[in-house]
């Protein structure tokens, strides 16, 4: 069963049209990844996902149940975390926990309860000082505990490691990981790598459309481009094969990467390698990553429509 459904919905400010005839639908304790570059439309979607902004058409199911504006009766179902949240920054995490549970209707002893079990999984249990002093990636992980505090069956995340560092990007993608039990995380980003490590599920979104869709590993297999790369130990012998077989792109160092359109051109090169005596460190398959795909999309070499 799905947990999210938008169908067919679109969304313009004037006469621009941010959100064109959108549709996709979220599985139940999956991970979404929602991708696109800035300016696609993402955050709009999400906030028309939150009762925040009515579409001019379509509509939006949230376990099953219609989303409307003003006063929404899916927000209970969920739990939002903005790409900057905001904090009483003079509070300490507990205390601002306990204040969003108050708010929510949890009572003090479910309260208590619930923030101590959400500031142990985002790692924050044993930080008592103001929230002031917290770093990016610790408000970040803040934010994801108050948003799962009210046991959100849908956890909404807007760009979460955008603006983070290697480390806490690690950190808020495992904390993301270990929570799908419990909720079912809809993940905007256009931060590719962060999808492939966590997602079950993608969407591209561009110009407000929908343009690629499907399970991860449906969508890396169905696009794949077979590549063979290698990696020559010296400059010499790597040009010497540049010169023979001149349709490989370089890359790092002494590397070469080749995208024959007829696999069996692989013996040729090996071939060569071995009746020259050339030295190389490994000679591999490349695997499709999603960079690639995006990359490929956004040059519209791929016909996806």
């Amino acid at each position: 069963m799905n947990m999210l459904t938008v169908n067919g919905v679109s969304k313009s400010f004037g006469s621009h049209k941010i959100i064109d005839n959108l549709s996709f639908e979220v599985p139940k304790h999956s991970i979404y990844g929602f991708i696109g570059q800035n300016g696609a439309g993402k955050t709009t979607t999400m906030k028309m996902i939150l009762g925040l902004l009515a579409p001019d058409a379509g509509e939006i199911l949230i376990n099953g149940e219609k989303v409307t504006t003003n006063k929404n009766k899916t927000n209970c179902f969920v739990g939002y975390l903005p790409d900057v949240p905001e904090y009483y920054e003079y509070m300490t995490p507990k205390e601002y926990l306990r204040l969003c549970g108050r708010i929510t209707g949890l009572d003090k002893k479910n309260v208590d309860e619930r923030a101590n079990k959400m500031l142990n999984v985002v790692g924050l249990s044993s930080y008592k000082k103001r929230i002031r002093g917290f770093s990016r990636g610790m408000k970040q992980r803040l934010g994801i505990a108050q948003a799962l505090l009210h046991k959100p069956k849908l956890l909404i995340c807007d760009e979460p490691t955008s603006a983070l560092d290697p480390i806490g990007r690690k950190e808020i993608l495992d904390i993301l990981s270990s929570v799908r039990e419990e909720t079912t995380v809809l993940f905007s980003t256009h931060i590719l790598t962060d999808v492939e490590r966590i997602c079950d599920n993608i969407a591209f979104i561009d110009k407000g459309e929908i343009i690629l869709s499907g399970s991860l590993d449906e969508v890396k297999s169905s696009h794949k481009t077979f590549g063979i790369e290698i990696l020559f130990e010296n400059e010499k012998d790597a040009k010497q094969f540049f010169e023979v077989f001149p349709g490989g792109k370089w890359g790092n160092s002494y590397q070469l990467q080749y995208y024959p359109q007829e696999r069996y051109k692989i013996f040729a090169y090996m071939k060569y390698i071995a009746k020259n005596q050339m030295q190389i460190h490994k000679i591999e398959q490349l695997e499709p990553t999603l960079e690639d795909l995006f990359l490929k999309i956004m040059e519209k070499e791929v016909n996806i429509r």
